[in-house]
């Protein structure tokens, strides 16, 4: 199977959990413009690249697609929330999001705030549900590293860096710390997700993969800015030329263009690298490596 095949099947794949997890909801009526809402959010045609570094890292570990299914969902909304919180006028104040009116544009902005809080408590409700085919030992430490990749000290943080760090003069360090946080935190938590779908990963492989999450994490940054500036709006769904417009800072706009796409492919050879010790059974993740700075949008 080509990676482009692989790639769409696991696209379908989680889209039938997602569905899944949300139309077996029994939702009160007064709740439906909001279920609207998350729905809207969740199938506004996303990559799905975190879900993808589920399945191939529980792949990597020997683990079924089926173990991986509710993780995957789990981050997806966890993205998916983010995205939509993201674009609010206290935020981004972004009207494009992959083609279409972002949340609060199509809805309002209280039903973009409550679809992002909903699809936040939704991915611990998934994480935690009994018929995940995980043991209660598996979800607790799946609980606690999406948690964590989304709070404080991942996610959220680095948001907070984000904002703080518009109209100022910031260096190449606070910009990879921010990151690090902001994007680098979920991705390293995707792949963390499908290590622990194995109930006995070996400490060398769990090791490498957070090592190859960190580098790719970095690295989807990286060339976001890069297509934020190479791209058009068209190509990208979201307005090209927006970090420029809000003196954001980016490895753009701190290495220059030609500097900025040496960074991305040095950390492409170094996440490939990091995944030698788990041999063959990583091909995935390394198509995903390759995907990452070679993709147009």
């Amino acid at each position: 199977m080509s990676f482009a095949q692989y790639q769409k099947t696991c696209q379908q794949r989680i889209d039938r959990v997602l569905k899944h997890s949300l139309s077996n909801q029994d939702s009160p009526a007064s709740a439906q413009r909001l279920m609207t809402a998350m729905d809207y959010s969740l199938f506004n045609g996303g990559k799905r690249v975190r879900p993808l570094l589920v399945y191939a890292a529980a792949e990597a570990v020997g683990a079924s697609p089926e173990l991986a299914d509710c993780p995957a969902a789990a981050v997806e909304m966890i993205h998916a929330y983010s995205l939509v919180h993201d674009d609010l006028p206290a935020m981004d104040d972004d009207d494009l999001r992959r083609g279409m009116a972002t949340c609060h544009i199509a809805f309002d902005e209280a039903s973009a705030i409550l679809a992002g809080d909903a699809l936040q408590t939704q991915a611990f409700a998934i994480l935690s549900a009994s018929n995940s085919h995980l043991n209660a030992q598996q979800q607790l430490a799946m609980i606690r590293i999406l948690a964590q990749g989304s709070g404080l000290f991942g996610m959220a943080g680095g948001q907070s860096l984000d904002l703080q760090a518009v109209e100022k003069t910031v260096d190449l360090a606070y910009l990879e710390n921010m990151h690090k946080h902001k994007t680098g935190a979920l991705i390293t938590a995707s792949v963390l997700l499908g290590a622990h779908c194995q109930e006995a990963v070996e400490p060398a492989s769990l090791l490498a993969l957070r090592e190859y999450s960190a580098i790719i994490g970095l690295a989807f940054q990286v060339q976001d800015d890069i297509l934020d500036v190479i791209s058009d709006t068209q190509t990208l769904g979201k307005a090209q030329g927006a970090d420029e417009a809000n003196n954001k800072p980016t490895y753009v706009s701190l290495l220059g263009l030609q500097g900025a796409q040496q960074k991305a492919q040095q950390l492409h050879e170094q996440a490939r690298s990091a995944l030698r010790p788990l041999g063959a059974s990583a091909s995935r993740l390394q198509d995903i490596a390759d995907y990452i700075v070679a993709r147009r949008h």
